[in-house]
């Protein structure tokens, strides 16, 4: 079976779905996100097409298209939608590699009992933690890095992204013991060749197992 890698987050809008477009576009994967909460303007998928260059066969559709931008268990409620947890299986891509996106940080509640990082133990996938390099990001990258090792899911390591706090990143990739994959910067503009220009820059294949 092809690689799967999930990409989530230490908190929401910190630029991880930047980060999966340009993962996708390296790695040549495919690109899912499970639950889209929010659907005025560009869905995360639109996004990726279009900072990745993902072809349309290469986005998978959402399982869930939820229409307020807030947690998914909110928005669920608001749409009165019940989310199966066990419908949330891993979609088969072939050869092709997939990037899978989840929604907000690790604490994400699906529903009343399950967090998005209940579905990633049962996924058992490799997990790449994007971490913001603003004021407040030892204490969350920490956090993360321990509720994911609590739960034995394997860590390919952290990428930063933002403007370069080295003393933050290693005392992150110190403490937590978790392998540094690089920074994404601020991009502006932020376009296609601009992302991915930075991201062969910063980023390795290898360190995702490809």
């Amino acid at each position: 079976m092809s690689r799967r890698i999930v990409v989530t987050g230490t908190d929401t809008e910190i630029g991880k779905t930047v980060f999966a477009a340009g993962l996708a576009d390296i790695l040549g994967a495919c690109y899912w996100k499970p639950i889209q909460s929010g659907l005025e303007g560009e869905t995360d998928s639109q996004v990726v097409a279009r900072l990745g260059g993902l072809s349309p066969d290469r986005i998978l559709p959402e399982r869930y298209r939820l229409t307020t931008p807030v947690s998914p268990h909110q928005s669920a409620a608001v749409d009165g939608v019940n989310i199966e947890i066990d419908a949330l299986e891993v979609p088969d891509t072939g050869r092709r590699p997939l990037v899978i996106e989840g929604a907000g940080g690790l604490m994400v509640p699906l529903d009343r009992s399950t967090l998005y990082i209940d579905v990633f133990a049962r996924w058992r996938l490799p997990i790449v933690l994007c971490a913001r390099t603003a004021l407040g990001t030892i204490n969350h990258s920490l956090l993360s890095i321990e509720a994911l090792r609590r739960r034995d899911i394997e860590l390919l390591g952290i990428a930063f992204l933002g403007d370069s706090h080295p003393e933050s990143e290693r005392a992150i990739c110190e403490i937590g013991r978790v392998k540094r994959l690089g920074r994404l910067p601020n991009l502006s503009p932020l376009t296609r060749d601009r992302l991915r220009e930075a991201f062969v820059a910063a980023f390795k294949p290898g360190d995702f197992g490809l």
